[in-house]
């Protein structure tokens, strides 16, 4: 059976905002990389959904994250997506991860959370330094809530501090950056392929 993938935009820009997003363009980058391997998938933008702050798989009326939360836990392979913003990963994709801390709470009768045998990887662009700080800060919380994190599972770029180049305009994708995209996608694929075959077993409660 193939592999999925599916991704969360964390831009601070709605899909519909003429702007062009370098997060879209390194989550492309990565699909393009996944589909090599036989992945394939959707990418959704965080903010064109109504996203409630809180901590529980559902907070209600008019909560769009029931359905998003459908969506990564069905795939074999999550990716997060998003920008750096003061030195920090955006403010879009926090509220996504807080809304995984309901997954502590919803393990099953061997202590596997809903994410348990799911591959996640975080793909990071900016104009500042911060990705391996902002990389840090998103592993730790999905391996929390129970996503396995491949080798080289981290992609980024990062401009000169202060500029005004964004990766969507780079003529072409540095050769480096290419590089780490074709490690994470293999590294992910591989992964999710075994985890899919053999989940993990988990313990007696």
């Amino acid at each position: 059976m193939p592999l999925t993938a599916f991704a969360m935009n964390c831009s601070l820009k709605a899909s519909d905002d003429k702007e062009k997003s370098s997060t879209d363009k390194i989550i492309a980058d990565l699909f393009a990389a996944l589909k090599t391997h036989g992945v394939k998938g959707e990418v959704v933008r965080a903010l064109d959904h109504d996203i409630k702050p809180g901590v529980l798989s559902d907070m209600g009326e008019g909560d769009d994250w029931p359905g998003l939360r459908e969506k990564i836990l069905a795939a074999d392979i999550f990716i997060l997506g998003l920008p750096i913003w003061l030195g920090q990963p955006s403010s879009v994709a926090k509220r996504v991860m807080e809304r995984m801390d309901a997954f502590l709470g919803e393990a099953d009768d061997k202590g596997r959370m809903p994410a348990a045998g799911k591959v996640a990887l975080v793909a990071i662009v900016g104009n500042e330094d911060g990705a391996h700080h902002c990389h840090a800060e998103c592993f730790q919380a999905l391996n929390d809530v129970g996503f396995t994190i491949p080798a080289n599972g981290g992609v980024y770029w990062v401009g000169e501090a202060m500029g005004n180049v964004n990766y969507v305009d780079l003529p072409k994708t540095p050769d480096k950056v290419a590089e780490v995209i074709e490690m994470a996608a293999s590294n992910a694929a591989h992964l999710a392929g075994l985890l899919s075959g053999k989940p993990y077993v988990g313990v007696d409660k």
